[in-house]
């Protein structure tokens, strides 16, 4: 045990604690208003903005502090990162965060470091003195954080964890070479989760003043989003932020200037793979600077699908079997990043000359003011989504918080309605050169073309008095109770026979969820249609028989509309989400895309290339083959049978079998409107919606028989351990489970989900994260989950980790004895209350996000349902005791049964470890 500093650190926290705590209210200052957003300063530097909504019965509070991997000196890597995970560790006051959160029934919470900051937010349910825990407790762990050695030891371990994850990824690691190699001097270059000797080695003291430097009042903004009232949020700000010691030093800024590119440059990566992959990244302007503007619509002009320049140039001609390109802004200038992966066939020398050539023509070239238009309309629509959900909001302002204000998100907005198609050619031109790229070999040159060297927007000047434009409408503060959604719920049959639920409410930017199941097909006829009939799925937003895959896809995101469809053999799901005055044009969108999709032969290629490119990559990656190989066990049918699971090599030779006739035979033969379900929630009018689903779906039949494929539990599997060595990986995965044959209405599922949820289904809190995470420090990730069918008597009930593979058979063990106590002693009185108290409010949680209520609603249709089955589902599980979840977990738990399965390099590890034997 490591007691250095201890005592220090506690009469570090009484200080704080004693502090003055006079602010008054005229200290606290309203620096603007935009769009709904207030900002404040309180007297010692806080930064503070208030985003109500009262459209959801929840809130979200976002801490932003102003450092990241930017402001790490030599030795630091990955500092900011290890800090935010030790924050969570908790404080003399607020002991173990997590468990403190999940018993105040979380819905959300976690914190995330990156290039230019570092955050922690929570969403919490709006009742009670939750707002005031969440405020108090971020003021606290602010300064008050207990930075203690054997924490540090055991979180060490966790955070490596995660730095192998991104070992795992050749995408993940072929982007870090290719940032490290394209920055000399900025610490943009150097990934956020650090160096592995700096994670590893950080001295406890350093850490602490590093924690001491950046964690400081002066250097944060709060964000306060969702329902609340504005005067006590503001009270609360004052009393636990505005209380807090300024300090005396003054925060030194960074000031390292990465120099003009004056060569391309080259890097290599060599791993195994079973995808070949090229990339290529042009530095760009800061985030603020008016140029990133075009910039990102530059990127959304290469890399859209289907009409980006880089799909046409390289998917369509077959040279790649996908491409993709991003930005990554930032306060000092960053990077524009494009991708594409080639299978092993093709030549990637071939595929990576005509990205480049394709990148840097539109310099020469141009685009046209119709792809301009294309990328605005889909960055305007997803920044729509995004202000319309405030918790999204509140996080998305930590971006733009610390690129310099948080209204640069508003201008960013304006800009982006003004990009013309000669503004992307004249950054195109400045920017994608030769000599500005990092990828290829290096090129002597007598007259080299550089890109000019960027300036750092003067954010003061920039931002001014902005004050953005009118507020978007605000939804109504809507109880998601049982009770209230059934009371307000409209139910009815379509005349085609299509069951309908519709749950109208005014919606934050008037938004709109619908959602449907059609139900087609029986065992039988299902036999050999699986691969069809997923691939029917990812066809139907491809084109129509009267607009083209570019067409339909502009008409969405010209409506500010998402359309998505799913395909499964018996049944073809589809989900909208749009805003109140669009849905009726979406939905003539919807129409042409079920009854006249346009099943190109072309569009089917692309659609197969990318999807065995998927599955190339998963035969050597630890999660794909584990989740494939556990999938498999519990489907022990014959290999035509809809509900068998391939290999990844037979998924691949099916996936190369399909025919485009087949696809179309199977959506003519079987797909109509007589058998399912369709709910719509939100902003929209219930008469007019229900007239035209009605015209919609009217007369479209088929003379194929439907009968629902059922999906008995398999029982009588005995327990197994199963291990698949994957070469050159540096995570491994561990799944582990068991079926168990009951329905969501047995009389055990409420004591089971809630014993799960005391296991490994609570964040970051539960009895597997406390010992696996917390104690062991073995892996990232772990937790469990209870998935139990509404029509079938079916249930998996899984656990799941991923460590280092050295570390595999700890995990094994460590959770094999953690669930055999589990079983052995049950639950803790006080431990099974704060669980039901949690778990309730994750369900309302659920039912307060419009589309899993939507989702939610569609599977009562299907069972025959009323909103009445939740209501009393919530009282069973009120009135659970720790008899009954004691009983229930030795009746069902039995570890002898547990199919356990883990992949990852056990070779290495078994040969690291000098005296393992090898498997």
């Amino acid at each position: 045990m490591n007691h250095v500093f201890r005592a220090p650190l506690l009469l570090l926290s009484i200080a704080v604690l004693v502090s003055t705590s006079c602010l008054s209210a005229q200290e606290t200052k309203l620096i603007t208003e935009v769009e709904g957003i207030s900002e404040y300063r309180l007297s010692n530097g806080v930064q503070a903005l208030l985003f109500p909504d009262d459209s959801k019965p929840n809130f979200t509070v976002n801490m932003t502090v102003l450092v990241g991997s930017r402001h790490e000196g030599y030795g630091e890597t990955g500092m900011a990162h290890l800090l935010e995970h030790m924050l969570f560790k908790g404080t003399p006051t607020h002991n173990d965060i997590p468990a403190l959160l999940k018993d105040r029934g979380v819905l959300n919470l976690n914190g995330t470091t990156w290039l230019d900051r570092t955050n922690y937010f929570e969403t919490l349910p709006a009742k009670d003195d939750n707002l005031e825990f969440a405020i108090k407790m971020e003021a606290d762990r602010l300064l008050n954080s207990t930075i203690k050695g054997e924490d540090l030891l055991s979180e060490m371990t966790v955070v490596r964890n995660e730095f192998e994850m991104g070992e795992n990824s050749p995408a993940s690691i072929l982007m870090q070479r290719l940032m490290a190699t394209a920055y000399e001097w900025h610490n943009y270059g150097k990934t956020t989760i650090g160096n592995r000797s700096d994670i590893e080695r950080v001295p406890l003291d350093n850490l602490r003043r590093f924690y001491a430097k950046y964690y400081q009042p002066d250097n944060i903004m709060v964000v306060v989003a969702g329902k609340f009232e504005q005067k006590e949020a503001l009270e609360l700000l004052e009393k636990y932020f505005g209380s807090l010691k300024s300090p005396d030093r003054e925060l030194p800024k960074t000031y390292t200037e990465e120099p003009v590119q004056d060569g391309e440059r080259l890097v290599v990566l060599r791993r195994v793979g079973d995808v070949q992959m090229a990339g290529v990244g042009y530095h760009i302007p800061a985030a603020a600077d008016p140029d990133f503007v075009a910039g990102e619509v530059l990127s959304q002009i290469l890399g859209l699908e289907p009409g980006g320049l880089l799909y046409k140039n390289l998917v369509e001609s077959g040279l790649a079997s996908s491409a993709s390109t991003f930005n990554i802004p930032g306060h000092d200038p960053g990077m524009l990043l494009a991708f594409c992966e080639v299978s092993k066939e093709k030549d990637l020398e071939a595929a990576k000359n005509r990205m480049l050539e394709t990148i840097e023509a539109v310099g020469t070239n141009g685009v046209s003011e119709d792809d301009v238009k294309r990328a605005v309309q889909r960055l305007l629509k997803e920044r729509e989504q995004t202000f319309a959900n405030t918790e999204a909001m509140a996080i998305e302002l930590s971006e733009w918080r610390a690129y310099g204000d948080w209204r640069l998100f508003f201008i960013h907005r304006d800009r982006l309605e003004k990009v013309t198609a000669a503004d992307v050619q004249r950054v195109a031109k400045a920017w994608c050169v030769p000599s500005n790229r990092t990828v290829g070999l290096f090129v002597p040159t007598a007259e080299p073309v550089r890109a000019p060297l960027a300036s750092q927007p003067k954010i003061k000047e920039l931002v001014g008095d902005y004050k953005g434009r009118a507020k978007i409408a605000a939804g109504e503060s809507f109880e998601p109770t049982p009770e209230n959604i059934d009371n307000r719920l409209i139910t009815g049959e379509l005349s085609s026979g299509l069951k309908l639920a519709m749950l109208p409410k005014k919606t934050r930017d008037s938004r709109v969820n619908l959602v449907g199941k059609l139900d087609f097909g029986t065992l039988e006829s299902m036999r050999g249609q699986s691969t069809a009939a997923a691939l029917m799925g990812s066809m139907l937003s491809r084109g129509t028989q009267k607009m083209s895959f570019q067409e339909f896809r502009d008409a969405l995101d010209n409506l500010r509309a998402s359309l998505s469809f799913t395909g499964s053999p018996g049944g073809l799901q589809f989900s909208i989400q749009t805003k109140r005055e669009n849905l009726p044009e979406v939905l003539k969108l919807l129409e042409q895309a079920l009854k006249a999709p346009a099943f190109n032969e072309s569009e089917l290629e692309i659609v197969r290339r990318e999807n065995i490119a998927q599955m190339e990559q998963m035969k050597s990656d630890p999660q794909g083959l584990a989740v494939t190989e556990f999938q498999r066990v519990f489907s022990p049918y014959e290999q035509d049978d809809p509900r068998y699971a391939p290999t990844i090599d037979e998924s691949i030779e099916r996936m190369n079998s399909v025919k485009v006739e087949q696809i179309r035979e199977l959506h003519k033969r079987f797909v109509s409107g007589q058998h399912g379900q369709v709910a719509v929630v939100g902003d929209f009018d219930p008469e007019t919606t229900r007239a035209q689903l009605d015209q919609l779906f009217a007369g479209w039949t088929s003379k194929e028989p439907y009968t629902r494929i059922p999906e008995p539990a398999i029982t009588g599997l005995a327990g197994k351990r199963t291990k698949i060595n994957t070469p050159d990986k540096a995570n491994a995965v561990y799944i582990a489970g068991m079926m168990l044959p009951l329905r969501d209405d047995h009389p055990d599922y409420e004591a089971l989900a809630v014993a799960n949820y005391v296991l490994g289904g609570g964040p970051l809190a539960s009895r597997l994260a406390d010992r696996v995470r917390k104690k062991e420090g073995l892996s990232y990730g772990v937790g469990s989950m209870v998935q139990a069918d509404s029509q079938d008597e079916r249930s998996m009930l899984m656990m799941f980790a991923i460590s280092n593979p050295e570390n595999t058979e700890k995990v094994v063990g460590t959770i094999d004895e953690e669930v055999g106590r589990f079983v052995e002693s049950g639950v803790q009185a006080e431990e099974l209350n704060n669980a039901i108290s949690s778990y309730l409010e994750t369900r309302k949680g659920a039912r307060a996000n419009d589309g899993q209520l939507a989702g939610l609603l569609l599977k009562n249709l299907e069972t025959g349902r009323s909103m009445q089955f939740q209501a009393e589902s919530d009282q069973k599980i009120r009135l659970l005791t720790k008899d009954r979840v004691d009983a229930v977990i030795k009746n069902l738990l039995d570890k002898e049964r547990l199919i356990i399965i883990t992949a990852g390099d056990f070779e290495k590890a078994n040969s690291s470890a000098g005296d393992g034997e090898k498997k």
